[in-house]
């Protein structure tokens, strides 16, 4: 499973809210709203997310395998 935990922990340690990618960066309300609850998000959306924090793509997401019972 693909999370963006660290997406959330980079804003905040950036001090970078969601309404200023919103309203500053053109980033959509459904983008977080799917970033919040782990949905996909085009590679596009990643890379421009990449550009407007200033970091790699580690940083703003991080992968963890499913449990298997």
């Amino acid at each position: 499973m693909i999370s963006f935990k660290p997406f959330f922990e980079k804003l905040y340690l950036d001090e970078v809210s969601t309404y200023k990618l919103i309203k500053e960066h053109n980033i959509s309300s459904s983008t977080i709203n799917r970033l919040k609850h782990n949905k996909p998000v085009s590679t596009a959306t990643v890379e421009k997310l990449c550009e407007v924090l200033n970091c790699d793509v580690y940083d703003i997401l991080e992968f963890k395998p499913d449990k298997k019972n």
